[in-house]
């Protein structure tokens, strides 16, 4: 797929922009058919420098949400898809939805589904994102499943802030607490070490502790780096192996306070998906499948697979939750209660708004009680250090006297 910009002129006068086209005249036809004049027109060549790298998910949550919130809207004014995928794709800020809405365009002008066209692009759309859409296409209620989509997209977006609020804190005070200890030991208590060597005697168990690492650091700092850089390849090998992931997150799970936050904030996102896809009626294990991949915790979606597997042999999905301490008995009770009344969708609606409103309240009480921990422990390095220069200086100065 080639870029092009054009100059040309529709009804309303003269008009530039870009336009992707698998060729020079595909381009042209295209922007025939939507009533531009081409006057010039040539293709812009893409470089290393000029390409959009990206890491994870290239498309924000923010700009998902407004894209469907603008997308809902243009439907129920009347407008139709492709024209609406055109209009999303010029005013959009993000650069990788921009792209990939021209070439959906291009594909439902072929004739192809919405779904069928957004498949091409898993990175930016999510399988729950096309599974919703079909159910859409097929149900007539384009508009109601986009405006759902986007509610559930800035629910999510809303609890994924509120614990990367509640973990930016303890982080970045751990860096400078590492920053300073490493700081002292490499460049200030070296100072004292010839200091400490004239005036003889035995120092104190603390001085001697403090001026080994002190050594040590100078020595071996490349070994440090090694070791950090080590245990960051080692996590993303565990994350990437479905059986080590299983166990890194039941670590991650039974972590002191984190641990319970993190817990509840993966049942929220589980039981808003399930809740969003059954009121598009997605079919149920086709459902539960697609949540396995978006709770992003192995441990959640292994009962997730031991309960498709029981509706598949005709037994409540309940069952495995029950038996595994990872669901409490609030979730499995409700599940049941919308499978006997036919209402599973509204009641995981609720469960999902009980889990964010107690995500929200969790990560205010983490950040309330982690701030003066965090700094008793940055206190209590740096006073252990100086404590230990300070000590043997004491005796010094009364030999002196």
């Amino acid at each position: 797929m080639a870029r092009f910009k054009y100059v040309g002129r529709d009804r309303r006068g003269k008009k530039q922009g870009f336009v992707n086209a698998s060729s020079k005249r595909d381009a042209m036809q295209r922007l025939r058919t939507d009533g531009i004049r081409v006057l010039e027109i040539t293709e812009v060549q893409e470089s290393i420098l000029t390409r959009d790298i990206s890491i994870g998910s290239p498309v924000k949550l923010e700009h998902m949400v407004i894209y469907l919130r603008q997308f809902s809207t243009l439907l129920k004014a009347g407008v139709s898809v492709v024209e609406s995928t055109n209009i999303l794709a010029e005013q959009t800020e993000s650069k990788p939805l921009r792209k990939a809405l021209i070439e959906i365009e291009l594909d439902l002008r072929e004739g192809k589904s919405l779904s069928s066209a957004t498949a091409k692009h898993k990175k930016i759309f999510p399988s729950m994102f096309v599974n919703m859409v079909r159910a859409g296409e097929a149900g007539g209620s384009m508009d109601e499943t986009l405006e759902r989509l986007a509610v559930h997209f800035e629910k999510q977006h809303h609890t994924r802030a509120k614990i990367k609020s509640a973990l930016a804190y303890p982080i970045a005070v751990g860096i400078v607490a590492i920053a300073v200890v490493i700081f002292l030991l490499v460049t200030v208590v070296p100072t004292f070490v010839d200091m400490f060597a004239e005036f003889g005697g035995e120092l104190p168990a603390i001085t001697q502790f403090v001026l080994s690492a002190s050594s040590f650091m100078q020595k071996f700092w490349w070994l440090v780096v090694l070791l950090v850089l080590a245990f960051v390849f080692v996590i993303l090998i565990l994350r990437n192996n479905k059986n080590s992931k299983y166990y890194l997150d039941y670590f991650v799970l039974r972590i002191p306070f984190f641990g319970k936050m993190l817990q509840k904030a993966a049942l929220a996102r589980m039981t808003r998906t399930l809740s969003s896809l059954f009121s598009s009626s997605v079919p149920i294990l086709q459902a539960m499948s697609i949540v396995e991949n978006v709770v992003e915790n192995e441990v959640i979606a292994k009962v997730l697979r031991q309960s498709r597997d029981a509706l598949e042999s005709g037994q409540s999905m309940t069952g495995p939750m029950r038996k595994h301490w990872v669901f409490p008995p609030l979730i499995t009770q409700m599940i049941a209660i919308g499978e006997e009344t036919g209402a599973l969708d509204s009641m995981l609606g609720k469960v999902a708004d009980f889990y964010e409103r107690e995500v929200e309240n969790s990560t205010d009480r983490i950040k309330a009680l982690i701030e003066p921990l965090m700094i008793v422990l940055l206190a209590g390095l740096v006073g252990t250090i100086v404590t230990s220069i300070m000590v043997p200086m004491f005796e010094i100065f009364n030999q002196v006297g």
